[in-house]
């Protein structure tokens, strides 16, 4: 099934490297199965990187998906060129006047200061609220969850004594969700933050339900209105290598950083490191995206596939 880009963002080519073709077409094409309409507001510093991340999950996704991808309007990125942001990204004033199926909002790298001190954070409340009535469903990711907790909520954030990093085993909670269908009891998840929601604050409101968590690295998954939000601490979409990476640079800056755990065997980091979450990942967003594509299917199409045509 195609997977979609409306401009040949890095990712295009990266992914080609690995065998995964990522289309570019201009405008949507028209004909076929209807496409899921996804944006990405990517708030990561190195925005080439998470896409390749989530563009390599979306490819497994097993229906078509248009990607469209958004940045915050007034941000200056300091790792992104400017000329590679104008060129790739649109920002929410370009698609307000379009309803989307899919939203993910990624996470950031701001997570120590408090949420009203971010410069995009009324931005990103008026596209919190916008997504409400113009998104079908919206993934909030890693500081994006803690974010959508804060405004929604008013979950709060708190900062832990050492950097939650490594490979974590977490549990299902409610293996009868349809988003956790096909996983084991268990998936690993990698976890790199220095902040965490507490399950208390979770469960003080009747809106939310946790689906997945850990009882190292707490809640992973939590779903709000009615399933239509979905609150992701970990990130399934992790390159083998990025624990590997943030270590080394961590170890550059003389920053007190530990080796992840259930990352290098033997704790050895000469080795390999243990890669053992992007499967469970991949299902993971083919399940949810599987959700949003039961009305995007004609009919006819939608009857062969449940018959095994």
């Amino acid at each position: 099934m195609t997977l979609t880009v409306s401009t040949r963002v890095d990712a295009v080519d990266r992914l080609a490297e690995e065998g995964i073709t990522v289309a570019v077409e201009p405008r949507a094409a028209g004909t076929g199965t209807p496409a899921v309409e996804l944006a990405i507001l990517n708030l990561m510093p190195d925005k080439p990187v998470t896409e390749t991340q989530l563009l390599r999950l979306l490819a497994g996704a097993g229906h078509p998906i248009r990607v469209t991808f958004l940045r915050p309007r007034d941000h200056v990125s300091k790792s992104t060129p400017e000329a590679y942001l104008k060129t790739h990204y649109q920002v929410h004033e370009d698609v307000a006047g379009r309803r989307f199926d899919a939203l993910i909002v990624t996470g950031a790298a701001v997570e120590l200061l408090p949420f009203e001190q971010v410069t995009y954070w009324d931005e990103l409340r008026g596209i919190m609220d916008w997504a409400q009535e113009n998104v079908t469903s919206a993934m909030y990711v890693c500081w994006g969850a803690q974010a959508a907790l804060y405004h929604r909520y008013g979950i709060p954030k708190y900062e832990l004594p050492a950097k939650l990093f490594g490979n974590f085993p977490h549990r299902l909670t409610d293996p009868s969700s349809p988003l956790l269908a096909d996983l084991g009891q268990t998936v690993a998840v990698p976890q790199s933050r220095h902040t965490e929601n507490l399950r208390a604050d979770f469960e003080k409101t009747d809106d939310l339900r946790i689906l997945v968590e850990s009882p190292e690295s707490g809640v992973h998954i939590a779903v709000g209105r009615g399933g239509r939000e979905l609150y992701v601490s970990g990130h399934p979409e992790y390159d083998p290598d990025t624990l590997l990476r943030q270590f080394r640079r961590d170890q550059a800056k003389g920053a007190d950083i530990a080796l992840p755990v259930n990352y290098f065997p033997d704790d050895d980091p000469s080795a390999a490191p243990v890669e053992n979450w992007r499967e469970p990942g991949r299902i993971f967003y083919r399940n949810w995206l599987r959700g949003l594509t039961r009305d995007k299917i004609p009919p006819a199409e939608n009857a062969a596939r449940k018959s095994g045509v």
